[in-house]
């Protein structure tokens, strides 16, 4: 049976039999060659700004401007030959990834993310936004968000959302009346704050006329020394994940705003609930026709070595429990329990599941 896409009939590469999209001039998967039906879109991140950091295999962002002016000349990946003007190589006829695809942050020894596109999905609809302090353990901001696929332009909600709600977070360091609840209550509201102005950040930087409205869920964690007050929109996750020699228990932190966790409340194992009809369906989302964008918070205080994680649901969707991601961790970590690698290694590892969905992990070591 013939799938209906967006664009009309879904289409595959005569060459290898891959999905490819009616504007894709090459195949990205075996590079042959295509006829294109429909004009190709505009990317919708360009007027953004660019990852603050990216891996070796991608070149640094430059302002649009620069670029205009003086474009960059880089190798292609597979055969070495020149990426022309439009994205492919002259040579091969392979697409050259996008600096959104697969980047990296590490603004502090201690704290790092990685987001990448996946395997199955056409580009990365993720968004990380980190910060930190120099000094591990004083503090840091994490952010997740991922874009909900049904619109042209929630890639662009994602990455604005959590800059926006990553930049107050950065900014507002509330200390309550000097107590630890009050500075967690204080903390919580900052969260809250942070998610309505990625509200409108998302709602700032979108299409007002598309037939679906972009949208993105929201996790953020702040960790100020062992104290972390979390939040969430929809399905990203907060998790503390002690080290195996610690005796605390691993921790999912946040609760999700979708259907499987409605199923959960309601007695279905876990199991069956994330793994069926609309298990990824959610309630709660940050957009311009959300209802709801008020994230659920809460605070707890660390013990011992570990790690904090945010990510979004194409980690978690291959290892849900906590306790399941603490064997995969310590499996993992390298000695130096460096974030950069680790975050780098989960997002490698999920791939390896079969890559399913846009993946994002931001890491702080405690």
């Amino acid at each position: 049976m013939t799938e209906q896409t967006a664009t009309g009939p879904a289409l595959a590469c005569p060459k290898c039999g891959a999905a490819v999209s009616p504007d894709q001039a090459f195949c990205e998967n075996c590079g042959g060659s295509l006829q294109p039906t429909v004009a190709a879109a505009a990317d919708p991140t360009e007027d953004l700004e660019a990852p603050v950091e990216l891996t070796v295999s991608v070149r640094r962002p430059r302002p649009a401007e620069d670029e205009a002016t003086n474009p960059v000349t880089r190798p292609c990946e597979n055969c070495g030959g020149v990426v022309g003007a439009d994205g492919y190589c002259e040579t091969c006829g392979m697409k050259a990834p996008r600096e959104r695809d697969h980047y990296t942050e590490h603004p502090a020894r201690w704290v790092a993310a990685c987001c990448d596109r996946g395997v199955r999905h056409h580009r990365n609809e993720d968004a990380t936004a980190i910060w930190a302090e120099p000094e591990p353990g004083s503090r840091a901001v994490l952010v997740v968000c991922d874009g909900v696929s049904t619109s042209i332009d929630s890639d662009v909600a994602s990455l604005a959302g959590a800059r926006a709600a990553r930049d107050l977070l950065v900014e507002q360091q509330p200390a309550g009346l000097g107590t630890p609840a009050s500075g967690s209550a204080a903390l919580a509201q900052a969260i809250e704050r942070a998610a309505a102005q990625a509200n409108a950040a998302v709602i700032a930087n979108t299409a007002h006329d598309s037939q679906s409205a972009a949208s993105c869920t929201f996790s953020a964690a702040v960790l100020e020394g062992d104290e972390v007050t979390y939040g969430n929109v929809g399905d990203s996750r907060s998790y503390w994940i002690p080290d195996p020699d610690n005796p605390a228990e691993p921790v999912q932190l946040s609760v999700d705003d979708s259907v499987a966790q409605a199923r959960i409340l309601m007695g279905v194992p876990r199991e069956e609930a994330e793994n069926g009809p609309q298990a990824h369906a959610i309630t709660k989302w940050l957009g311009r026709d959300s209802q709801d964008s008020v994230p659920s918070t809460g605070s707890v205080t660390l013990s011992g070595p570990g790690w904090l994680m945010v990510c979004s649901d194409g980690l978690w969707n291959y290892t849900s429990e906590a306790s399941a991601l603490r064997s995969l961790i310590a499996e993992l970590s390298d000695t130096d329990r460096d974030p950069l690698k680790l975050a780098v290694a989960l997002v490698a590892w999920a791939n390896a599941q079969g890559g399913k969905d846009n993946i994002s992990v931001a890491l702080a070591r405690h």
